[in-house]
């Protein structure tokens, strides 16, 4: 008999989860303590992309991406998807030799990916900065608007008989039950928290080792300016400012989006839990999207905002079942790849829950290995 589940939290993650279950045939009931994707997936960049920070984070990409290419015709319109793929832009010699060694990493595993020297990265990106030294085109990446998939997600599971609770905040979650802040206590026969930051909080009884990191990003979008972009652009260099331990840093990385928008990013603070736009912060971020797009500085900015990543000291997210807690689940922790990992995420769930083969292994991303960050804290 298939278990009656609750999914506490309805972003990407949550309602990607939702869905997988309820077209399952499970009884699903979400959870939302505001609304659904008012959180960190509200404030975030909408990539589909495949990394290779690791094997794990290739694996659960690389699924992921493929998760989502088999909607694309269904959802392309709704979901503005721009499948503009991405370019990993290199600044110098030693960062072209690094796209190439990528190049070779990708095509071992099947992936596509072309590199471009000087000449053929300005003729894909005209606005890009003379001088640079090249770049690697991956044509497969996308982008999509996040807030229009998790509508999409929720739409999906209450077709298949999930209910969404929105303003409906939860105190406290254990194997089985859930309890509400107004008291109410909720059973189940599963239950996966998928509440980003606020996961630690909501465990009845914590998970020894287990931290969550709240890393801020500024994000700031232009006014419509169709063609001025063509690709995702991303410095070779992001994933180690992403993963550095250093208490402020930036990024270039920027996204046409299909409305005609520029989405322009990123940086990450270690330091604050301050939900305001830091003008300093933000102009450092600006700056650096400068240096590699000089005239980006003449497009118009409406809005700028931040949010705030929940990052795991390893930067893999947790997804499976708790040790010593039968019937809990966690699905959180994914940092700034939670709307590219979501359907991954998912299919790991979906699979843990009715004990189905997995997509994949699916230790890397096992809960149980929060013992091991004490060891080394």
């Amino acid at each position: 008999m298939l278990p009656d589940v609750i999914v506490v939290g309805a972003g990407i993650v949550g309602a990607a989860v939702a869905e997988a279950l309820a077209v399952a045939g499970c009884r699903v009931r979400v959870l939302e303590s505001a609304w659904p994707g008012s959180g960190s997936t509200g404030a975030a960049m909408g990539h589909l992309l495949v990394l290779d920070d690791s094997e794990a984070q290739w694996r659960l990409t690389r699924l992921s991406r493929d998760l989502w290419d088999a909607r694309a015709d269904q959802w392309g319109a709704a979901l503005e998807w721009e499948s503009c793929g991405t370019v990993w832009v290199a600044a110098d010699g030693e960062e072209l030799e690094l796209a190439r060694r990528r190049g070779a990493w990708f095509a071992e595993r099947g992936v596509a990916s072309e590199l471009l020297d000087q000449v053929a990265l300005r003729a894909a990106e005209p606005n890009l900065a003379a001088g640079l030294a090249g770049g690697l085109r991956v044509p497969g990446d996308s982008v999509i608007y996040p807030p229009a998939a998790v509508r999409l997600l929720l739409e999906g599971a209450v077709r298949h008989g999930a209910t969404i609770a929105a303003g409906t905040p939860v105190k406290r979650a254990g194997g089985g039950w859930v309890e509400l802040t107004n008291g109410d206590r909720l059973p189940a026969g599963a239950v996966i928290i998928a509440a980003g930051l606020a996961t630690p909080e909501l465990l009845a009884t914590p998970v020894e080792g287990l931290a969550l990191i709240p890393k801020k990003g500024h994000l700031a979008i232009t006014d419509r300016y169709p063609g001025w972009l063509r690709h995702q652009l991303v410095e070779l260099s992001y994933l180690k400012s992403a993963h550095g331990s250093a208490p402020s840093s930036v990024a270039f990385n920027v996204q046409p989006r299909a409305t005609g928008q520029i989405l322009i990013g990123s940086s990450r603070q270690l330091d604050t839990l301050d939900p305001t736009v830091e003008p300093a912060t933000l102009s450092r971020m600006l700056a650096r999207a400068a240096t590699y797009l000089p005239r980006l500085e003449t497009l118009t900015i409406l809005r700028t905002w931040v949010g705030f990543r929940p990052a795991t000291p390893d930067n893999l997210p947790l997804i499976g079942p708790v040790p010593g807690q039968p019937r809990l689940w966690l699905a959180t922790g994914h940092e700034g790849i939670g709307v590219a990992t979501a359907l991954g995420t998912a299919a790991l769930i979906r699979a843990s829950v009715l004990g189905e083969a997995p997509p994949l292994d699916p230790t890397p991303y096992a809960v149980d290995r929060v013992v091991g960050w004490m060891a080394h804290a």
